[in-house]
This record gives C-alpha cells, sequence and structure tokens, in this order.
C-alpha cells in the first residue's frame, strides 16, 4: 500500500512511525513540506528550492542559438574590431603625420615622444580589460559596450584641439584607448553567448574586420590627412565611433530560461532566482588556480614585447629605407589583406582542431611573427619587404582569431568574461613599452635595424612556453577524472551497502512476523 498525497498528517506520520515495504521502483517520494514544517518554514523550503542550491550559478546559461539574431550581433562585432583596430593598426599614417605637426628639427627626440601616443593608446585598450570584465559581469554586454563607444567619440573628438604632442597623451592615449576598450571586450564575450558549434569561424569573421580597416584606413587616412590635415582627419574618424554607438544596442542578453522569456527578465514573479543566488565575484582570482590558464597568461604577453612594434614604426622605417618608392601605405594593406585571410582560414580550422590543441596554433602564429619580424630590416628591396609583411598579416590573424576560442577551452563560458580580461591587460604592458623602447632606440643608433631585431625575439621565447600548455591541461583533466572515478566507486559502495542493510533490516522484520 502507497499512501496518496490526499491522506490525512496522521496516516502519514503512521507509515513513517512503520515502513510498510519498500515503494515501488521509479516512484519518487511526493514532494512538499512536511507534516512538522510551519507555514514560514514551508514557504522558506519552496524559496530555497527555487532558487537551487547554494553553491550554483544564479543562471544556467542557455544554449546558443548558432544563428538568427547572433548574426546580426557578429556583424556588429565586426564594426567593433574593425573601428578599434583598423584605427590602432593605422596609426603608423598618424604617426608621420603627428611628426610633421608637433616634430620640430631642435628635438632629437621626437621619435621616441611621438611613439608613446600610438603605444599608450594601444596598450590601454588592454589594459582596461580586467575592469572592463567586471562591468560586463555586473550590467551586461550591451550597456558596456555602449558606454566605451560614447567615451572613446569623446576622446578622439578632443585630439583633433590639441596643439601640442602631450595633450594627446590624455586625448587619444588615454580617453579614446579607454573607450574602445569598453567597447572591444563585450563584443568577444557576447559571441560565445549566440554561438558554440560555430565560435572559431565567427570569431575569424569578427576579427577580419579590423583586417578589412587596416586595408582601407591608410589609403584614407593618406588622401584625408594631405586634403584637410591632421586635425579634421580625427573628426571624421569620429564618424567610426558613433556607429560603433549605435552597433552596441545590438548585444541582447539571452534569457537564461522559458520562466525569465515569460517575465521578460524583470524579476517580477515571486519567488526569483536572481533573489536567493549568491553574489557574483568581482574580481574571479580563481581562475588563475586552473594551471594551464595561468601559463597562457604568461606565455602571451611574454610574446608581445615586440608584437606593435611594426605597427607603430614600419611607415618610418619605409619612409627612410625606400625614399622614391610611391605608395608605401601597400605594407600597412599587406598586413591587413592576409591577416584578414588568416583569421577566416585559421579561425575555421580552429572549430576542427580539438580543445586545448588550438593553443600550437597561436604557438605556430608566433614562431612566424618573430621571424619576420627579424627579416624586416634584411629587406633591401620593397618586393621582399612586401612579401615579409604579408607572411607576417597572415598569422597575425592566425594569433588574434583564436584567442577566445582558447579562453572558453580553458576556463569554461561562465568565466570567459575575466579569464579574457585578465590575459588583455597582462597584454597592455608588453604592448605599451615596446614601441617607445624602438622608437629610443631609432633615435641613439640611427636606423631601426637593430629595434627590429629585438621586436623578434620575445614571439619565439613566448611561443615556446605556449608548448607546455596542452600537456599540463591534458594532465590535470587526468587527475580529475581519477578523482571522479573514485569519489563515483566509492558512493556506489556506499549505497550497495546501504541497500544491503536495508534489505537486511525488512526481511527480520518480515521473519519475526512469521514467528
Amino acid at each position: 500500500m502507497v499512501l496518496s498525497q490526499e491522506e490525512p498528517d496522521s496516516a502519514r506520520g503512521t507509515s513513517e512511525a512503520q515502513p510498510l515495504g519498500p515503494a515501488p521502483t521509479g516512484v519518487a517520494p511526493p514532494p512538499g513540506p512536511g507534516p512538522s514544517d510551519s507555514p514560514e518554514a514551508a514557504v522558506e523550503k519552496v524559496e530555497v528550492e527555487l532558487a537551487g542550491p547554494a553553491d550554483a550559478e544564479p543562471h544556467e546559461p542557455p544554449e546558443p542559438p548558432e544563428g538568427g539574431w547572433g548574426w546580426l550581433v557578429m556583424l556588429a562585432a565586426m564594426w567593433c574590431n574593425g573601428s578599434v583596430f583598423g584605427i590602432q593598426n593605422a596609426c603608423g599614417v598618424l604617426f608621420v603625420s603627428m611628426l610633421k605637426t608637433f616634430g620640430s628639427k631642435d628635438d632629437d627626440k621626437m621619435v621616441f615622444k611621438t611613439a608613446w601616443v600610438g603605444s599608450l593608446s594601444m596598450g590601454m585598450i588592454f589594459f582596461c580589460c580586467p575592469i572592463v570584465s567586471i562591468f560586463t559581469d555586473l550590467f551586461g554586454c550591451r550597456k558596456t559596450a555602449v558606454m566605451g563607444a560614447a567615451v572613446g567619440f569623446v576622446g578622439l573628438m578632443s585630439s583633433s584641439f590639441v596643439s601640442s604632442i602631450e595633450p594627446l597623451y590624455l586625448t587619444y592615449g588615454i580617453i579614446f584607448a579607454c573607450g574602445c576598450s569598453f567597447a572591444y571586450q563585450p563584443s568577444l564575450v557576447i559571441l560565445g553567448h549566440y554561438f558554440k558549434k560555430r565560435l572559431g569561424l565567427v570569431n575569424g569573421i569578427v576579427t577580419a574586420g579590423s583586417s578589412v580597416f587596416t586595408i582601407l584606413l591608410p589609403l584614407l587616412l593618406r588622401v584625408l590627412i594631405d586634403s584637410v590635415g591632421l586635425f579634421h582627419t580625427l573628426r571624421v574618424l569620429c564618424i567610426f565611433m558613433f556607429v560603433l554607438f549605435l552597433a552596441g544596442f545590438t548585444y541582447r542578453p539571452l534569457a537564461t530560461s522559458t520562466k525569465d522569456k515569460e517575465s521578460g527578465g524583470s524579476g517580477s514573479s515571486l519567488f526569483s532566482r536572481r533573489k536567493f543566488s549568491p553574489p557574483k565575484k568581482i574580481f574571479n582570482f580563481a581562475i588563475f588556480k586552473v594551471t594551464a590558464y595561468a601559463v597562457w597568461a604568461v606565455g602571451i604577453p611574454l610574446a608581445l614585447f615586440g608584437y606593435f612594434v611594426p605597427y607603430v614604426h614600419l611607415m618610418k622605417h619605409v619612409n627612410e629605407r625606400f625614399q622614391d618608392e610611391k605608395n608605401k601605405e601597400v605594407v600597412l594593406m599587406c598586413i591587413g589583406i592576409t591577416s584578414g585571410v588568416g583569421r577566416l582560414l585559421f579561425g575555421r580550422i580552429a572549430d576542427y582542431v580539438p580543445g586545448v590543441k588550438k593553443v600550437y596554433l597561436q604557438v605556430l602564429s608566433f614562431f612566424f611573427i618573430g621571424l619576420m619580424s627579424m627579416m624586416i630590416p634584411l629587406c633591401s628591396i620593397f618586393g621582399a619587404l612586401i612579401a615579409v609583411c604579408l607572411i607576417m598579416g597572415l598569422f597575425d590573424g592566425c594569433f588574434i582569431s583564436i584567442m577566445a576560442p582558447i579562453a572558453f577551452e580553458l576556463v569554461g563560458a561562465q568565466d570567459v568574461s575575466q579569464a579574457i580580461g585578465f590575459l588583455l591587460g597582462f597584454m597592455s604592458i608588453p604592448m605599451t613599452v615596446g614601441p617607445p623602447i624602438a622608437g629610443l632606440l631609432r633615435d641613439k643608433l640611427g636606423s631601426y635595424d637593430v629595434a627590429f631585431y629585438l621586436a623578434g625575439v620575445p614571439p619565439l621565447i613566448g611561443g615556446a612556453v605556449l608548448c607546455f600548455i596542452p600537456w599540463i591541461h591534458s594532465k590535470k583533466q587526468r587527475e580529475i577524472s581519477k578523482t571522479t572515478g573514485k569519489e563515483k566507486m566509492e558512493k556506489m559502495l556506499e549505497n550497495q551497502n546501504s541497500l544491503l542493510s536495508s534489505s537486511s533490516g525488512v526481511f527480520k522484520k518480515e521473519s519475526d512476523s512469521i514467528i
């Protein structure tokens, strides 16, 4: 006899006092509060059940739709990458114009001073990313991106009203760059919400946006600078930031459950999951306990001390080495063209490379980036320099396009925002320091040869460090599998012992009743 829920509490209490035999297999105990629960306790129990376990995440991540609205999000993120890094990668053209506008023959450190503008800007984009990841967790991708684009617009517009190089450190190097950072980092995170199986391909398409802009902007900037000057050129670039401001509104958050969709995410239901969930950590330093991620977060910045040097100083080097050549901006265009090809190609290849082994693609890219940097001063023919830039751009695209997929593999979707944020923050230091050091070497030695030779060394060292990540990750996974298997075995033995004890007790009671 099995009691139903409609039976009175007294009958239920009798059944609890003396078991009537094992319940039928597959029948779960009836839900709801027990007989001794007060009304307040009953309500509390329902609330706890709705809230889930104390250590659970506040919302289960929904399954990525793999398309739909996500394609519009992809296009918006593509514009973000293009406008942010297209401007940064074309800073070589702005660099030459700044030297002409603000430079003087008496200042022998003008190259060093001017290099700080573009270098500080690129470095601040990455330096702010840990803070941006917190804003992204607290306020969502959409609000963070829109606010960042607005700040970037203000910084770029104010840069067009300066009268010397020093104010550009603040307006262009800090304000504009911080705005770009707040707009850029959410574009990486939002893609993982809409795509999973196609994440590598989508990242390749999105990051190819900066390649398209890197191809076109040098020509556009050269025409604008020659016709209207540096300051009006910066005002024209503000249009890109305004479109980025509008694009940020497409980062629509996904509803976490059917109930959230019905309520519109307003939290108007009586028992809201968010109400009973634990607060989210502001700085999630626990991700550094993942050894493979910690090594990755060290190896990538180590490889980037020379990474940004060609983008800042290549145009100046070409002007000095190949004075008779026309259309010198073609070297930046070559990097942009093959970088776009590399992002699409290696982004798709990354979808077929299992797990953390995607890191080997980054190792390959750093090897060629370092080698090509060392070959820049060896090129005495302009055509040879173009070939070097084509190869460098291809593997630059490889390195960029698989950043987010590797982060997802190492720490998972729930921690990827701060994982990317911390990594980009660490990247800011070498990317900021490298170009001014190269400029200082140029001022002291009279050429860029030594600067480009030294710029090729860090990528080779960083790539060697990254080789250890798959081995570390697989070793950790084996340890976790052994521990999990042991726990499962112990639990199974415990359940068997409990079942045997229960069966023995029932058999004894039946024997006593027969006697």
